[in-house]
């Protein structure tokens, strides 16, 4: 049997901007393994530079920009669609973060997500399940710098995802800032993490599971610490953290940690917060003992990426999974979504509409564009941009979902164009346009027949858009006619010119 060329198998990298460090991952799928070919990690501490309003500081910044650019040099033979970048609790919280995010953009070369807690979660659990073997209902634990999410699960699915407002770079500057341990701080920063985690404790204790995975540097440092001083078999048991929190407490101070325990200097400064904040999760859900697994957010990205390129979007499953939750008319979108993409056919080459996903985008809000109307018919549209914007949608990141949120937002009446203009300058136009092909489309199903739409033809020049219909068809529809007049005056807004009428007969040929 002929060897199989793993070299043919597509290379694909994620990069995690996490509060405490930077990690990127280059690796391939060969027989369902991830191989990794390259790993990089720098401890930037973010969230170290996030001042008491939540903005970063100039050094953090920095520290920031010089590692993209050094990871920047990995990446550039790859294609951007099997790169993903995301940002995490620190890049959420941060004031003026758009500055950094372009910056960031520039010195690496890609574009940076920031992702929601969820999300993290999710991508987390992915991460997980495909490096762990996982049997019956498993408890996920990460703890990062700036939060620690956790995910209930079963092999692949989540049922439960959470991100509290706890990391042990945070933890750190609460109770440990001048690096000095007491039994005192150890107790209130242990209490501080069981506060966090109380508004999610009877969840998951109602959901139960049959074993706890930890997960990430943090939980790897403390089962490094662990099994080095032979508190520990494998993983880490409640007893062996104990021991481990008297003995981080006794030796006083964050600078003499290596001397004691299996501890680098780089993760010493935040190792009594990680310590503190995994005794509270201990606590707080009565874990007897915790496996540790070898992948997390990196390795999720990677296998989520892995998923898109095979057509197994779960953005696409979030966006049925909203359809049906909110009972939408799906044969009337089903019908708005096909015209709305039969325009952006028409149009995308002239008007710019190049980039991969903006079909998707547009068919996605086609589908969704009524999800408003479980909660009231007047004002739908705004009651729509709002569920999608706030709800926790897997697969999305925070900048999608609100590309989503303002499609819906902006599918009916008057233009919203100030929403647009918040966007960054890369987004604008092109969300803008797609609104305008979405707009269209609605108005083209208005009277809701299940029947198909007029054969339309669109044309996009400098001057704005021209729709063609049938000779006579608009005569026939007073009311969509008037439809029309009204969306001229509303695109007016958006400087955007719309002109409408029969499909003009071609010119005769010249003999």
């Amino acid at each position: 049997m002929a060897k199989k060329d793993t070299n043919s198998a597509p290379v694909f990298a994620a990069i995690d901007l996490g509060s405490n460090s930077f990690h990127m991952i280059v690796a391939r799928l060969v027989d369902g393994q991830l191989q990794v070919l390259d790993r990089l990690r720098e401890m930037v501490r973010m969230a170290a530079g996030l001042d008491e309003d939540n903005r970063l500081s100039e050094d953090a910044q920095q520290r920031g920009l010089e590692c993209l650019a050094r990871f920047g040099e990995r990446l550039n033979s790859l294609h951007p669609s099997r790169i993903r970048v995301v940002g995490t609790n620190t890049l959420r919280k941060a004031k003026r973060g758009a500055d950094f995010l372009r910056a960031g953009k520039k010195a690496l070369g890609y574009p940076i997500e920031v992702v929601s807690g969820a999300e993290e979660a999710r991508l987390i659990y992915l991460g997980v399940a495909h490096t762990t073997s996982l049997t019956g209902r498993q408890l996920v634990v990460d703890i990062g710098g700036g939060s620690t999410e956790l995910i209930i699960g079963t092999e692949f699915e989540p049922h439960a995802l959470e991100s509290v407002f706890v990391g042990c770079v945070s933890m750190t500057q609460r109770f440990f800032a001048d690096g000095r341990i007491t039994k005192g701080a150890m107790r209130r920063a242990e209490m501080a993490a069981r506060l966090e985690l109380q508004p999610v404790f009877w969840e998951f204790h109602r959901q139960r599971w049959d074993g706890a995975i930890g997960a990430s540097g943090s939980v790897k440092a403390i089962r490094s610490a662990v099994l080095d001083r032979g508190w520990s078999l494998q993983g880490i048991s409640y007893d062996a953290l104990a021991k481990l929190r008297q003995a981080v407490v006794e030796v006083g101070h964050a600078d003499r940690l290596p001397d004691h325990f299996d501890v680098s200097s780089e993760r010493a400064p935040v190792f009594a917060g990680a310590v503190a904040i995994l005794s509270g999760v201990f606590e707080s859900l009565g874990i007897d003992t915790m496996a540790v697994s070898a992948g997390a957010l990196r390795e999720g990205l990677i296998f989520d990426l892995i998923g898109r390129s095979r057509n197994e979007d779960v953005r696409g499953r979030t966006v049925e999974n909203l359809v049906r939750r909110y009972t939408i008319d799906v044969e009337h979108a089903g019908r708005v979504a096909k015209t709305a993409l039969g325009l952006y056919s028409q149009v995308s080459t002239d008007w710019g509409l190049d980039a991969e996903d903006l079909p998707w985008f547009l068919e996605w809000s086609a589908m969704l564009h009524e999800i408003g109307l479980s909660i009231a018919h007047t004002q739908y549209h705004k009651h729509g941009g709002y569920i999608i914007e706030y709800a926790d949608l897997a697969g999305f990141s925070l900048g999608e979902q609100r590309i989503l949120a303002i499609l819906v937002r902006g599918h009916r009446r008057k233009f919203p164009t100030q929403i647009f203009e918040d966007l960054p300058t890369t987004d604008g136009q092109p969300v803008l346009r797609l609104c305008v092909l979405l707009r269209l489309a609605v108005l083209l199903h208005r009277g809701r027949s299940e029947g198909p739409p007029p054969e339309t033809r669109l044309t996009v020049s400098r001057q704005g858009v021209t729709l063609e219909f049938p000779e006579g068809w608009l005569d026939e529809r007073p009311m969509t006619l008037a439809d029309f007049e009204q969306e001229r005056s509303y695109l007016k807004a958006a400087e955007v010119k719309l002109r409408f009428g029969p499909i003009a007969d071609p010119a005769p040929e010249v003999p």
